[in-house]
């Protein structure tokens, strides 16, 4: 398509050159000569001579690919009269190379591609001759050669990436940098060098002029923040044709940079600060480092830090450190625990810097620093530097001369012992009482030899020594700052950078002389003893108020009270004993502890009574199987064994000789009593072969009448269990043929009184049917 139209172009443009050419050639007689302008007026006369041919320029079109010699025009001259008698001559730049002419008829062609970025045009000189005697017949006409320029180069930027900065917060529309880009192709014809730029990436932060190439900020102050983003990297489009379609483009990156300013305001990432520091730090020593946050960079981040309130204002000083930034606390003038033992600072950061007119800050630029002095082992005091002490020469030895008193200053007020620097007393005159400082004689004085006894008395604080309990007068000793209990704390409310609790005592208590408070910086703090002695006759129990304090702003704060009981120990150190209140509190078991072993007791017990019941519940085996059991049931008599041959279901060996049998057989349903019941005498049967099998059920029915063990009631006794063929017959009357009516129940009369109840029964029914 783009060849087409530079085909057209050019063909449209050969065109009018060729006219232009054609119409401008004028042919005149030589010699003329006319009076122009003011110079005929004035009466000189101005001669012209017009030559008869004449010619400016001539154009070609670049990039020709065509396979012929590309035409470029005609040169023709008014004395060509086409015989053949004029030659062309063509001299000039490419003559012969790259521009031939066609010597009999002054066609004009170009030999070769042409690249109009290599070269616009060519200076080309032309003359007529005679081709017979080589004369001149034209001066030399020098004319040129241009050419056409089409669209074959791309924009080209000065750089390949560019390198810019803004500084960040920069309002709407302020000037980053400016990209430029040249195009080869010719800027006087047509729009092929007319250059349009665009932004392709980097939107929507940054825009660029399209016709300048100066890229501005899009964004506002708000949102072109250096500490959320610092690099951008922004792409810029250059495009020919004035940035129509079709136009050849060409790109560069742009690489900028967001420049910090003061747009934030330091602060710190704690509310509270905590440091502990010894009573005999010396003055300017430092305490501790606290350091605030700024996200600024460079100059912006310089910080500068103060004492804004509190009660160490004329106490500690506080420095920055401008290598790194921190607050540096320093002591300004010597510490004494004893009056003071913990100082609370206000600290408050700002830049050195101005800030920004947009400036920001989220953190709180004063911070609360709580400084704990810690208490430093003191020697003991002397009330007095030097004590005067008067004695009579003939005291007595072991009489008190004087006392003297010292005292521990730290607030542990641990005891003191005395003893006499025996480089001053070397004859031992003198001792003093380790305990209350009492000086008494030990040897004669003699005021002839000795009227002055210059003595030196030393006091020895009392050092506690492992165990750390252990009993001295009455009073239970610990050592310095030993560990009772520790404590921790909760809190309902979930910071987003967890929980910080800080521990002190309460300061309006009297018992900071007695205990305090160590932090130990997990959120548990240590309760400690200040004191080396305490005496639990005077005092058993003390109460601990302990303030713990969040960390969150604004902080809050809660008082818990911690109970310690004194307990006296032995000459070991082992505890012995606590007082009453103390014994009833340790040995005393919780409400909860109580239910639960009431709970337990109670099951125990439930679990006693229900195994109780069930062993008295448990069925006992009767005396007579059910299937025995005559009252009110049917037996049944269907399972017939198989005779006298059958060997297998029961031997009745045991009925033909009952001699064999036991003299004494006890029942299996009653318990024997041999004492109160001899065993009875059977009756001897004569041994046969054949006896009658019934006069041995007799036989054994009259010795269950007259066995007094038998059960109180009616019941079947059984002797054998004769099956079919047997020489003894049935004793059932479901196995008789004879009906019930043909039955004869008188018998069961003379069976004794086992059997009369049945017999009534029986018999009865028999006088009924008779009558």
């Amino acid at each position: 398509m783009r060849t087409c139209l530079l085909a057209l172009l050019w063909a449209s443009l050969s065109h009018c050159v060729d006219a232009m050419f054609l119409t401008g050639r004028t042919g005149v007689e030589t010699g003329r000569e006319e009076m122009i302008g003011d110079g005929a007026r004035e009466g000189k006369l101005l001669r012209r001579f017009k030559r008869g041919w004449m010619w400016n320029q001539f154009f070609l079109q670049e990039e020709y690919t065509g396979s012929d010699k590309q035409y470029i025009g005609k040169l023709q001259s008014d004395m060509d009269k086409g015989d053949g008698t004029l030659k062309y001559i063509l001299t000039g730049d490419g003559a012969g190379d790259i521009f031939t002419i066609d010597e009999s008829n002054g066609d004009l062609h170009a030999n070769k591609r042409l690249d109009r970025e290599e070269k616009a045009f060519y200076t080309l000189r032309a003359t007529v001759v005679n081709r017979n005697t080589g004369k001149k017949l034209e001066p030399e006409t020098e004319f040129i050669v241009k050419l056409h320029d089409i669209n074959d180069n791309e924009p080209k930027f000065a750089k390949e990436v560019y390198t810019a900065s803004v500084p960040e917060s920069s309002v709407i529309g302020t000037s980053v940098t400016q990209v430029t880009a040249t195009d080869a192709d010719d800027s006087m014809y047509g729009n092929s060098a007319k250059l349009r730029y665009s932004i392709s990436q980097g939107h929507p932060y940054f825009s660029v002029d399209p016709d300048t190439g100066v890229i501005r900020t899009a964004l506002g102050p708000g949102e072109m923040d250096r500490e959320k983003r610092e690099h951008y990297q922004v792409v810029i489009e250059a495009k020919d044709m004035a940035g129509q379609r079709g136009g050849l483009t060409g790109t560069t990156a742009v690489n900028i940079t967001l420049t910090d300013v003061n747009d934030n305001a330091p602060g710190f990432s704690q509310n509270m600060y905590q440091f502990s520091v010894p009573e005999s730090i010396k003055a300017g020593h430092p305490v501790g480092r606290i350091k605030a946050v700024d996200k600024d960079i460079g100059k912006n981040a310089e910080m500068s830090y103060s004492v804004v309130s509190g009660d160490g204002l004329d106490i500690f000083d506080v420095n920055t450190d401008r290598n790194t930034q921190e607050g540096v606390i320093t002591v300004l003038k010597p510490l004494d625990y004893e009056k003071t033992m913990s100082y609370t600072l206000e600290i408050q950061v700002q830049n050195v810097q101005a800030l920004h007119t947009h400036s920001q800050g989220t953190l709180p630029t004063i911070a609360t620093v709580r400084i704990d002095v810690e208490d430093v082992d003191e020697p003991p005091l002397f009330e007095r530097a030097s004590y005067l002490m008067e004695v009579k020469e003939d005291a007595a030895l072991g009489a008190v001369v004087g006392s003297v008193r010292a005292m521990d200053p730290d607030r542990t007020n641990s005891p003191v012992r005395y003893s006499i620097d025996r480089r001053t007393d070397l004859d031992r005159h003198f001792n003093v009482h380790s305990g209350n400082g009492s000086i008494f004689i030990t040897r004669p004085l003699d005021r002839e030899e000795a009227d002055w006894h210059n003595i030196s008395v030393i006091a020895t604080e009392f050092i506690c020594h492992e165990p750390c309990c252990f009993y001295f007068n009455n009073c239970v000793c610990f050592c310095h700052e030993q560990k009772i209990q520790m404590v921790s704390a909760v809190d309902a409310d979930d910071p987003v950078g967890g929980h910080k609790f800080f521990f002190s005592l309460d300061t309006e208590g009297v018992y900071r002389g007695n205990f305090t408070v160590r932090d130990n910086g997990d959120n548990t703090a240590s309760i400690l003893t200040r004191r080396s002695s305490y005496n639990p006759l005077h005092k058993s129990v003390y109460l601990v108020p302990v303030v713990i304090t969040d960390g969150d702003f604004p902080m809050q704060s809660s008082t818990g009270t911690l109970t310690v009981r004194v307990c006296t120990c032995d000459r070991e150190g082992n505890m012995e004993l606590c007082n009453a209140e103390a014994q009833t509190s340790s040995a005393g078991l919780s409400t909860g502890a109580l239910v639960a072993i009431l709970l337990c007791v109670i099951i125990l017990l439930m679990i006693v009574v229900l195994f109780a019941a069930l062993k008295r519940q448990k069925k006992k085996e009767p005396l007579i199987i059910s299937k025995e059991d005559v009252r009110d049931n049917v037996v049944s008599y269907n399972d017939e064994g198989g005779g006298e041959e059958d060997t297998q279901a029961f031997d009745i060996g045991a009925l033909r000789n009952p001699e064999a049998m036991e003299e004494s057989k006890q029942r299996r349903d009653i318990i024997p009593s041999d004492t109160l019941y001899p065993p009875l005498r059977r009756t001897a049967i004569p041994s046969q072969d054949n006896a009658d099998v019934r006069e041995f059920i007799n036989q054994r029915v009259v010795d269950n009448d007259s066995n007094p063990t038998a059960p109180p009631y009616d019941s079947l006794a059984t002797y054998a269990y004769e099956g079919a063929g047997s020489v003894a017959e049935s004793l059932s009357s479901l196995g008789s043929a004879s009906s019930e009516g043909d039955q004869d129940y008188n018998y069961l009369s003379d069976w004794g009184p086992r059997f009369r109840k049945l017999a009534d029964m029986y018999g009865a029914e028999d006088s009924d049917r008779d009558s």
